[in-house]
């Protein structure tokens, strides 16, 4: 449309792919939206578009005060611009023409803390602040994405019915909830992110083992993930693995995933999910293994070398040996479990670092609300969500997923598929990272008594840290090396 008759009800600044189907999928809810861009070419795009996918009410704006001026009061302007510096300058550009009560709400792929300053910054002008994570792609912008608004009440109340709309929706309601104050928005969708790497590196092992031990072809693998995807593993990254399965190369001879260089690429929410995990003492391994995993890809010369070097030192490959007289339906079997327990373990560990930082910060995440907005419109959108949520509703304070009595008989059911396939792996030479690290962690967990006290035995030793015992109270210390040579010449007394 090119002239607004009235006013719009909200705006959106930064019209990369991401920012124009947003301000599409609200147009197209039939909210009149204002759109303006920096560069004024992705303006007239965006509105060619609105124009071409149904006429919408989506109006374009050239400069920042007709943009800001073309919005009713109290207005809401979402930006979609690169985090860090140009968020500050795209809210430094508009808020110049902004009023107390209107708001502004970042829809990026921010650190948390930047947000908690920015509210802070605007609470100074009167203005209202959100830091939103907005989860599915291009493509979930556009119809429906998973929503994580955090920081002021009133600037979500503002825009609830849009947001609502807007929002991908399951059957139990829209993928949008207040998250909480401050930048509960951003961290939350941090974590999503984190526990994405997860689920993506727990994804790549399956398909390593069933390709390399299992000796399946590319069609087999899409016939298995695309099976997968309608039992206990359903979701959007099983399915869209089907379908990478199947796409063969108009370059070369094959398929295209073949002819793919192994370097996994990052913006930095899992590495920021790790810092934090490891900041508040929440073990979260197999999201660690992954980034591990992405550090490590990135090193394919480096790689290279090292194989050929190892060969060269006399390293034998033993997939021959552990492949020759696999019973492959059993082993397609035992990944499906295996990847489904491994799973559960990055999502324990996704949710206990949400816990740990609401207590924190005091913002009072509800995991099971996180969970159901999880369901549609994420990348991590998946089936198990619900049962997760469920989890949460039957008991607020779950210490962790694997203790929930359903997840429990499910962790043991598969315990006996899930070692033989990390067993496999580790004699046939595939690592399994993060399969390896979600097992360790479920095993650690489990365990009443660990050999922890033989550590702080030592840090006891060289540090006179203390000690506490398992038989009465208090903090002890002892003079080990003492102890020990008087017990070593006793003992040689004896002798």
């Amino acid at each position: 449309m090119e002239a607004s008759p009235a006013l719009s009800r909200i705006g959106l600044a930064g019209l990369a792919v991401m920012g124009q189907n947003l301000a599409l999928n609200i147009a197209e809810k039939g909210f009149p939206i204002s759109v303006y861009n920096r560069t004024t070419s992705k303006v007239d795009e965006t509105v060619d578009r609105a124009h071409n996918e149904g006429n919408l009410p989506l109006f374009g704006q050239y400069n920042p005060r007709d943009f800001v001026l073309s919005i009713q009061r109290p207005r809401s302007v979402i930006i979609l611009v690169k985090a860090g510096a140009p968020v500050d300058q795209t809210i430094a550009a508009l808020s110049a023409h902004m009023e107390p009560g209107d708001a502004i709400i970042d829809g990026g792929n921010e650190w948390y803390e930047n947000t908690e300053r920015r509210i802070a910054e605007a609470t100074g002008r009167g203005l209202l602040y959100l830091g939103m994570g907005v989860s599915g792609g291009e493509e979930g912008a556009r119809h429906g994405p998973s929503l994580m608004p955090g920081g002021s009440h009133q600037a979500y109340t503002n825009v609830q019915d849009i947001l609502h709309k807007v929002a991908a929706q399951v059957e139990d309601g829209p993928c949008v909830t207040y998250i909480g104050e401050g930048g509960s928005g951003n961290f939350v969708k941090m974590v999503h992110n984190g526990i994405e790497y997860g689920d993506m590196q727990l994804i790549s092992e399956a398909y390593d083992v069933l390709k390399n031990v299992g000796g399946l072809s590319n069609e087999e693998l899409g016939e298995i993930f695309a099976e997968w995807n309608k039992g206990e593993l359903e979701s959007f990254l099983i399915e869209i693995t089907a379908d990478i399965f199947k796409v063969r190369d108009d370059l070369a001879d094959g398929f295209l995933v073949d002819s793919l260089l192994d370097k996994t690429g990052m913006k930095g929410t899992g590495k920021w999910t790790v810092q934090q995990a490891a900041e508040l003492s929440v073990a979260a391994p197999t999201i660690a293994a992954s980034l591990d995993c992405r550090y490590l890809s990135g090193l394919k010369e480096e790689r290279e070398k090292a194989e050929e070097a190892l060969k060269q030192a006399g390293f034998k490959e033993e997939i021959g040996s552990v492949t020759s007289g696999i019973d492959k339906k059993r082993l397609i079997d035992d990944v499906r479990q295996a990847l489904y327990a491994s799973k559960i373990c990055s999502y324990a560990q996704g949710m206990n670092l949400l816990r740990a930082k609401s207590v924190e910060k005091g913002w009072g995440l509800n995991l099971g609300e996180l969970a159901r907005i999880w369901k549609g419109g994420c990348i991590i959108r998946a089936v198990f969500l619900d049962r997760i949520k469920n989890a949460y509703q039957r008991n607020q304070s779950l210490p962790n997923l694997i203790v929930d009595p359903d997840f429990a008989k499910e962790m043991v059911q598969r315990q006996a598929a899930w070692r033989r396939v990390v067993g496999l792996a580790v004699a046939a030479g595939i690592s399994t990272p993060g399969m390896c690290a979600s097992l360790s962690y479920f095993d650690t967990y489990r365990r009443g008594r660990l050999p922890a006290n033989l550590v702080q035995a030592q840090r006891d030793l060289f540090g006179a840290h203390t000690y506490e015992r398992v038989d009465r109270p208090g903090a002890f210390h002892t003079e080990w090396t003492k102890l020990a040579q008087k017990s070593g010449s006793s003992v040689g007394a004896l002798n």
